[in-house]
């Protein structure tokens, strides 16, 4: 029998780490609709979607033309690419 145990914690971010959190969430929450956009165009036009590595590709011009996404962790920003993707590849499965 497999248990499954999980572990809450309760943070008390100061304003500085709690502005960064906001920062970061809707920073990736911009780049998933952006692409989750692009993507919806592209499956339209062609019938087939993009990928993880096309996405990925435009991330650092993205970054060059809006200069607000490079306050936050590139990491978010390549995990909602990432978690797009993914979600992609389990609905067309």
């Amino acid at each position: 029998m497999i248990i499954n145990k999980a572990y809450k914690f309760r943070i008390y971010p100061n304003q500085a780490q709690a502005i960064l959190i906001n920062k970061t969430i809707g920073c990736s929450r911009f780049v998933f609709n952006h692409f989750l956009s692009l993507w919806d165009h592209a499956y339209k036009e062609t019938g087939k979607g993009l990928t993880y590595g096309t996405c990925s590709a435009k991330l650092p011009a993205m970054k060059k033309e809006l200069v607000w996404l490079k306050e936050v962790d590139s990491i978010a920003i390549q995990s909602s690419v990432r978690n797009l993707a993914d979600a992609y590849t389990r609905f067309f499965k």
